[in-house]
């Protein structure tokens, strides 16, 4: 089974050549090249849903941010109520999840978890890992396909539950929502239909209801689109001892994942999700100064474990509700 699938990967590889854009014959830099060819850039996008610009010459921070304002037509966007810790750059751009190296971090859309995602992402690889450390990629069309009709169609008709608990273990709540103010927190809150409770004086729990299946706007495709399998109690088994989570209880873990009307999501639901995002995964090799592109409602991304030094950039805009 392994060996097939990694056949049928390698395949699906091959057919997404025409998603890399090799620049590197053109020697002016890289903001120049990007501002003369606005329309072409958006264009590899809207029709791929990725576009991979490789050997455009950048030189900092600052101009991948001015890149990506470029082709997004917008100022980037700050990343409010967070899912995992980053450092945040100038003007929006951030560092990729600072998970540790040996983790891998699975296929999500960003902000699915949300009531308000960006519909643009742009990558910047400044330093490649020594191994690893990739952005793998797959298409969420493809995921909402192959998925178990019968699963699907219940994810579909009950939504998603999201229940956080911050600061114990997880992110503070401070971080999340990017303010130190109880108030600013609970009218962020009210306007995104988030039920919040505070079960002490720093401890706050929040519940949200969203769906798991979205229509794409331009494209009018269903996606699976949301990240049930990263906030389900099951994804922190390795992270968590069996002790500790039952000292802790069931309700105050950092995250878990219900269906829409509460009740329990099966280990099994989660691991038949994530068998099908492997099955659609593929990966290209990070090169120094590689751009990646991404339609967040149309491919998700993860990132592979690493060895040495690696450091992605990202940066996110068009927001959609």
């Amino acid at each position: 089974m392994d060996q097939l699938l990694a056949l049928d990967n390698e395949a699906n590889l091959a057919t997404r050549d025409r998603f890399i854009h090799d620049l590197s014959a053109h020697k002016q830099s890289g903001l120049a090249w990007v501002k003369s060819h606005i329309r072409e850039i958006n264009e590899w996008v809207d029709n791929d849903g990725v576009a991979l610009l490789r050997g455009l010459n950048i030189v900092s921070t600052n101009q991948f941010s001015s890149i990506l304002e470029a082709i997004f037509g917008e100022p980037l966007s700050q990343y409010v109520y967070r899912s995992s810790p980053r450092t945040a750059l100038r003007n929006n751009v951030y560092t990729t999840t600072e998970y540790h190296a040996d983790q891998v971090i699975l296929q999500h859309n960003e902000n699915a978890y949300s009531n308000c995602w960006p519909m643009r992402m742009g990558f910047f690889c400044v330093v490649p890992a020594k191994t690893g450390g990739n952005t793998p990629l797959a298409d969420s069309r493809e995921v909402y396909r192959k998925l178990p009709h019968a699963l699907r169609d219940k994810f579909e008709n009950l939504g998603v539950m999201y229940v956080r608990n911050y600061g114990d273990i997880d992110l503070p709540w401070q971080e999340v929502f990017q303010t130190q103010s109880k108030e600013e927190v609970e009218a962020y809150c009210w306007k995104n239909d988030i039920i919040f409770e505070w079960k002490s004086d720093n401890h706050l729990q929040t519940k949200q209801i969203r769906p798991a299946v979205a229509t794409h706007p331009q494209t009018k495709e269903k996606v699976w689109f949301n990240q049930a399998h990263l906030f389900h109690c099951s994804s922190i088994d390795n992270q968590m001892p069996e002790s500790m989570r039952e000292s802790i209880g069931l309700d105050r873990l950092p995250r878990n994942a219900y269906f829409g009307d509460g009740t329990e999501i099966s280990a099994e639901d989660i691991a038949t999700i994530n068998e099908v995002y492997e099955s659609v995964t593929f990966a290209y090799q990070w090169q120094r100064n590689d751009i990646m592109l991404l339609d967040n409602m149309l491919y998700t991304h993860g990132r592979e474990a690493y060895t040495g030094t690696r450091k992605v950039l990202v940066g996110m805009a068009k927001a959609a509700y």
